[in-house]
């Protein structure tokens, strides 16, 4: 499965720090990795507020995830479950 070039829409869904272990392993249930450039670029587009208060057009050393609804940002070793449409 590769990184969705095309989004309607993407919604902050969770992170790792609202949810517990459960519901972590559920959301990262089938990942794999993705293209932290395209999906830093579908967040500056749908979700402005996240990327500027993040700060991601700077250097982020952490991987990114995706799967079948999710794409999961890391950023300050925390997950970003953003749901996708």
């Amino acid at each position: 499965m590769r990184t969705p070039q095309h989004i309607n829409s993407l919604e902050l869904e969770a992170t790792c720090v609202w949810i517990n272990i459960y519901k972590w392993d559920e959301l990262m249930e089938g990942h794999t990795r993705a293209n932290k450039n395209l999906i830093d670029q579908h967040i500056k587009e749908h979700l402005p507020e996240l990327y500027e208060g993040l700060s991601l057009n700077l250097r982020n050393p952490y991987f990114y995830h995706k799967t079948k609804r999710h794409l999961i940002m890391v950023h300050s070793g925390i997950e970003y479950f953003l749901l996708f449409t």
